[in-house]
């Protein structure tokens, strides 16, 4: 029996096989010079805090959203001006006026005192990038010449634990001091989800720069090692090596 009618029917398969479905692109930034500046390590990291910093945008949406109160408090004409002030405070590594120079986990503390007046929703994503920004040593991008300390991201880790539990049960009168996840009928655990991804990234790169003395030990025993065996012989030692 000839398999030629068959033909067709097993290059659509194969085709099908190769394809690969996207449901989440994958692009990378274009080349900046100053990458030049930046180890494979250095730029893991300022990927971390690109991603992180997404997450705290996406996060301070979703509670504008759902706590309409709080950014009409910070004196904005919509949230999405108040969201832009938060954030560029983050970025900029500058106060927030209305928490009178309180960052990190003072600001965090501070979004759930019962006898805050301001924009919660604002002090509590502001505590949490600055955060970030004071364990990145006070910079969002990291080069060369900077370092990461592994206790302390393991620390901001926890402290993101800790709020992520305040935010789903922390009440005053009865009442959540912040809308954010539900859990009824219909289940909604992106807040969660949010969280949860800011803190794998931290306890990678706290693990990564715990390890990074110990790495580079036996990066230089590998070079001494296998340096012999990696070299080019010149054409000539070559050609005297080859011959009979």
């Amino acid at each position: 029996m000839s398999l030629r009618p068959l033909l067709p029917l097993a290059a659509l398969l194969l085709s099908a096989c190769a394809y690969t479905p996207v449901q989440k692109p994958v692009a990378g930034d274009d080349f900046r010079g100053n990458e030049l500046g930046q180890s494979s390590a250095n730029r893991m990291a300022n990927l971390a805090m690109r991603d992180n910093l997404a997450s705290l945008q996406t996060l301070l949406e979703k509670l504008y959203k759902r706590n309409p109160k709080e950014w009409r408090k910070a004196g904005a004409a919509d949230y999405p001006s108040a969201l832009r002030q938060v954030m560029a405070a983050i970025r900029n590594n500058t106060p927030l006026p209305a928490l009178r120079g309180q960052r990190s986990i003072a600001a965090m503390s501070t979004a759930f005192d019962p006898g805050f007046g301001g924009d919660r929703a604002g002090a509590l994503i502001y505590g949490i990038g600055s955060m970030l920004v004071d364990a990145y040593g006070g910079r969002t991008e990291l080069f060369l010449v900077h370092g990461l300390d592994a206790q302390q991201l393991a620390n901001a880790s926890h402290n993101l634990e800790v709020a992520a539990w305040m935010l789903n049960n922390r009440q005053i009168s009865g009442a959540p001091v912040l809308l954010s996840n539900e859990i009824g009928s219909v289940r909604n655990l992106s807040f969660e989800r949010e969280f949860g991804k800011m803190m794998a990234r931290l306890d990678l790169l706290a693990e990564l720069s715990d390890e990074k003395l110990r790495r580079s030990a036996i990066d230089f025993g590998q070079s001494l090692i296998a340096g012999p065996f990696l070299q080019f012989l010149p054409v000539s030692a070559a050609a005297q090596a080859a011959a009979p």
